[in-house]
């Protein structure tokens, strides 16, 4: 179970780091978003889907 979920985890981790790349945003907030990404795995992929989809705006 436990390999399922870190599995999980790193699946997560990239396709939000790839959907980081892929964006309209300058270099300096990528990098801060992938580092998000990396020390914060589900919190920062959760972060990075309100902040990109507008739901919530910085």
């Amino acid at each position: 179970m436990g390999r399922i979920i870190g599995l999980l985890v790193l699946v997560v981790m990239i396709v939000t780091i790839v959907d980081i790349v892929n964006s309209n945003r300058d270099s300096e907030k990528k990098i801060l978003w992938v580092l998000a990404v990396v020390f914060f795995p589900i919190l920062g992929a959760l972060a990075w889907l309100l902040v990109s989809r507008n739901i919530i705006k910085l």
